[in-house]
């Protein structure tokens, strides 16, 4: 830890307030979950909370797993990174709690844990007065997971479905190579942990999910 601080030591956590730019991704696609175990669900708001002030923030969270990655145990890992706006605020890596015999497995079960924190963190803001815009967005880079959990009628986890139900989330694909997850997961060596922590900690020119910049004052660190 102490070569990595010495050798980056431009190394800075962009605050980055603007609203995401989603807009390349398209209408997401809308379900009919009416004829689902689901029903017309909605999204459990609290009643006690105060009223929402400022600006709307848009959570954006990456969840990846790794099968087998406890060798001892046999237990997959789950990582995600999770952003408020264009922010990277909050990150967790924890080995799974049951065996899973194969990568769908291990990759729900971690859909289902991203699922839960973006419901307990919509739900901490609303607390906190933080006005919330529309759903949140949730990537993962296997594609059947993805599939498996949007589409109705299909033998995903529950939790992950009835969340993309509620409108409480919309669980969409990226690739792999672009998944910063990655680095919460697995095994890295630097080749491969390097671009993921180059886009977060190193960027250069656009803020990682666009938006504005929080100006660079004397005395901290540039980046």
């Amino acid at each position: 830890m102490i070569g990595y601080l010495r050798k980056y030591k431009t190394g800075a956590i962009c605050i980055c307030p603007g609203v995401p730019n989603y807009s390349s991704l398209g209408e997401t696609p809308q379900y009919d979950w009416i004829i689902s175990v689901y029903g017309n669900d909605t999204e459990e708001l609290p009643n006690n909370a105060p009223t929402s002030l400022g600006k709307e923030v848009t959570i954006t969270t990456y969840v990846d797993a790794n099968l087998y990655h406890d060798w001892t145990t046999g237990r997959a890992e789950t990582g995600t990174l999770d952003f408020l706006n264009g922010t990277p605020i909050d990150w967790f890596s924890k080995r799974q709690n049951t065996v899973e015999t194969a990568t769908y497995g291990s990759e729900v079960v971690a859909a289902r844990i991203a699922s839960d924190r973006i419901i307990d963190m919509r739900m901490t803001l609303r607390y906190l007065g933080v006005p919330i815009k529309g759903k949140s967005y949730m990537f993962g880079d296997n594609q059947s997971v993805v599939t498996s959990s949007t589409i109705p009628h299909s033998l995903s986890y529950h939790r992950v479905r009835e969340a993309i139900a509620a409108k409480v989330l919309d669980f969409l694909h990226n690739d792999r190579k672009t998944n910063p997850a990655n680095v919460l997961s697995k095994h890295c060596g630097h080749i491969d942990a390097w671009p993921h922590l180059k886009w977060l900690l190193f960027w250069q020119g656009a803020p990682p999910l666009g938006g504005e910049v929080i100006p660079h004052k004397k005395g901290e660190p540039k980046v």
